[in-house]
């Protein structure tokens, strides 16, 4: 049959099946460049290379509703094998003891100064806070519920230095809690799904977003944007937009490395997923017109592998839609949808989404040798987070067109259990 006779629904199911399995290839592909050209003979995350100077670092840190984590981020941040540094923390409003907390904190922290307000005005209006605070021209922003590991500081703001047009550097994020099948579910996200997205994005130019729980900032590339928007829900996605297309460099550091706490159930999983894709959508209206500007092409190949997820999500919906309505509803031949359950489509799909994992774990091995143990529980990954990530962005978006322009503030997220 010809391409032009074929009926719709075949090519929603074209688009559905051959969308994945494209952009886990390109993935797999820009991230084994990646890890042979960057990564395979460099040295382990505990042993950073010498640096020609090591000059003054601020690590800004901003809190809200922390008084069970704090400590521990502090701790961490103090024991950074690096010489000259200090540590800012902005107690954003909270409503429990994390100002106390952080008073008390600098007893026993004398690198570290706090800072006070008196309402929760968004993590967006904290970081820009604590910048005034900074002393330094290099900006490190971690989440006040983050364990950094000690040369985490030495390899991001080697980047900084060695590169004058690098505006910032995202790190390695890993996931502390793994007690639930969904927190052994996102062990595998963040290593197959996101850790090679960042490693292909970076071969071919540029990064949808930054890891906002760890980055380091050039305070003149941040002036140069007017710093993070207190009207975007997700700050980090804005800010990595407008960074690249003011021509600063964004660079992965995946030795880096950054052990975080992940939602365990579907409420909060959901809204951290609802919250990224609304972020996303907003970042496409505001941005969108703008990159398509030729000065701005190298944005072009994010811009792009983001609308194609977004209308993926939509074929999805389609797809299940005209299912649904056919159960009820004689439907036209060229809109029938027979059955939903996956036949040889799924089995490929099955086959690279275990190849992506395979690759990943041979690539990510170096920063955790035991991962390959975790290996059982992402198999569930499509079936659970595809379809969370389909409807997120399906919402998101209407969502967001609608919405009102606000400051956009901060809660406690749901961060499982630790193990």
């Amino acid at each position: 049959m010809a391409w032009s006779t074929l009926p719709l629904t075949a090519w929603l199911f074209n688009f559905a099946f051959f969308y994945p399995i494209v952009m886990a290839c390109v993935w797999m592909t820009g991230g084994v460049y990646y890890y042979l050209r960057r990564e395979r003979k460099g040295p382990l995350p505990d042993a950073p290379p010498p640096m020609a100077t090591m000059p003054f670092v601020s690590i800004l840190v901003p809190c809200f509703d922390e008084e069970e984590h704090i400590g521990a981020t502090i701790a961490a941040l103090s024991a950074q094998a690096y010489d000259d540094f200090e540590i800012v923390a902005v107690d954003d409003g909270s409503s429990d003891r994390t100002g106390e907390v952080l008073d008390a904190l600098v007893a026993d922290h004398p690198r570290l100064r706090v800072v006070h307000l008196a309402q929760n005005q968004g993590k967006a209006n904290a970081l820009r806070i604590a910048t005034l605070a900074a002393k330094s021209e290099y900006l490190v922003c971690i989440d006040a519920d983050a364990i950094v590991e000690p040369h985490a500081l030495r390899w991001m703001v080697g980047h900084l230095i060695d590169g004058p047009r690098v505006g910032a550097v995202t790190g390695n994020p890993r996931v502390r809690n793994r007690t639930t099948l969904m927190g052994r579910m996102q062990i595998g996200e963040f290593s197959a799904i996101i850790g090679l997205i960042k490693r292909a994005q970076r071969t071919y130019g540029r990064l949808f977003t930054v890891s906002g729980v760890i980055c380091a900032f050039r305070r003149t590339a941040l002036h140069d944007v007017g710093y993070w928007s207190d009207t975007m829900v997700t700050e980090d996605i804005d800010i990595s937009w407008r960074l690249q297309m003011a021509h600063w460099d964004i660079r992965y550091e995946p030795n880096a490395l950054c052990w975080i706490l992940m939602p365990e159930t579907v409420r909060g999983l959901w809204s951290q997923r609802l919250r990224w894709a609304s972020g996303g959508v907003e970042v496409l209206l505001r941005h969108g017109r703008g990159v398509l500007a030729w000065r701005k092409r190298r944005m072009w190949g994010v811009l792009l592998e983001y609308l194609l997820s977004l209308g993926w999500a939509y074929v999805m919906l389609a797809i299940m839609l005209l299912w649904l309505v056919g159960l009820f509803v004689a439907m036209p031949a060229s809109l029938h949808v027979e059955t939903l359950l996956p036949r040889w489509h799924g089995m490929v799909l099955a086959v690279v989404c275990l190849l992506q994992f395979a690759t990943s774990l041979v690539i990510e091995r170096r920063y955790e040798p035991n991962l390959a143990r975790h290996f059982y529980w992402v198999i569930w990954y499509p079936i659970a987070f595809w379809m969370l990530g389909m409807l997120a962005a399906v919402i998101a978006l209407p969502r967001t067109v609608l919405r009102r322009r606000q400051r956009a503030l901060w809660t406690s997220p749901d961060r499982g259990a630790r193990a």
